[in-house]
């Protein structure tokens, strides 16, 4: 990732143009549609991507991980209803632009990344290491989660997940809600959209939203 760390009015231009995109797409949180406004998506991507940046698709990035389409970052962070304030798990780091989006909401954010190459090049290029102390990052299995540092209030899954995994649910605290894209069955290219609140210990409410597609999401971590 050899990022351009210009932003320039062209790029605020095309960044405006991204969110207006959003907003008629049916994205209809100010605070989300205003963070996105504000973080330079192009910061997260090669340089080959520069100008292409916020159009409406995923990029590929490092270890045959994307950064997600626009439209995906803004829908999942709509749905989670980020307070200033909440502990959130991200499981999937990928370029580290999620992570940034939610810490812009106030957020504290705890991000997890099961591949030690993306890991360690996101860690060293991250470019808001200043602005976002409120992020921090782990190398490890998503599936497992960090129960050092639960309960969570938000856990937000960006890959595709075959099953809800139980020991996410346990990290969450009670009122806290998950975000999570769940494969359809019987066709692991597409997802189904969840958001499952944790109404009780052992009690869950689940909604179901659009489909949607990510990489997959695997257990343990890749150390090469």
């Amino acid at each position: 990732m050899r990022a351009n760390l210009e932003d320039t009015f062209r790029h605020k231009g095309l960044r405006k143009e991204m969110v207006d995109t959003l907003k008629k797409k049916g994205i209809t949180s100010d605070k989300v549609l205003q963070v996105m406004n504000e973080i330079p998506r192009h910061y997260f991507l090669d340089t080959a991507y520069d100008i292409y940046a916020y159009e409406q698709r995923a990029f590929p990035i490092t270890a045959d991980q994307t950064l997600s389409h626009p439209y995906t970052v803004a829908y999942q962070t709509q749905l989670l209803d980020i307070q200033p304030f909440n502990k959130v798990l991200e499981i999937g780091t990928g370029s580290g632009y999620q992570a940034t989006v939610l810490a812009g909401l106030k957020a504290f954010v705890y991000t997890i990344e099961r591949q030690k190459e993306l890991y360690d090049e996101t860690i060293k290029q991250f470019p808001f290491k200043a602005k976002y102390p409120n992020i921090k990052f782990f190398f490890g299995d998503g599936f497992k989660g960090l129960p050092t540092f639960a309960p969570f209030d938000k856990i937000i899954i960006t890959a595709a997940a075959p099953i809800v995994p139980t020991d996410l649910l346990d990290q969450l605290k009670s009122g806290g809600q998950m975000v999570i894209p769940v494969n359809v069955e019987n066709d692991n290219s597409k997802q189904l959209m969840k958001r499952i609140t944790k109404v009780d210990e052992g009690l869950f409410d689940e909604e179901i939203f659009g489909e949607f597609q990510f990489v997959p999401m695997l257990t343990g971590v890749n150390k090469t």
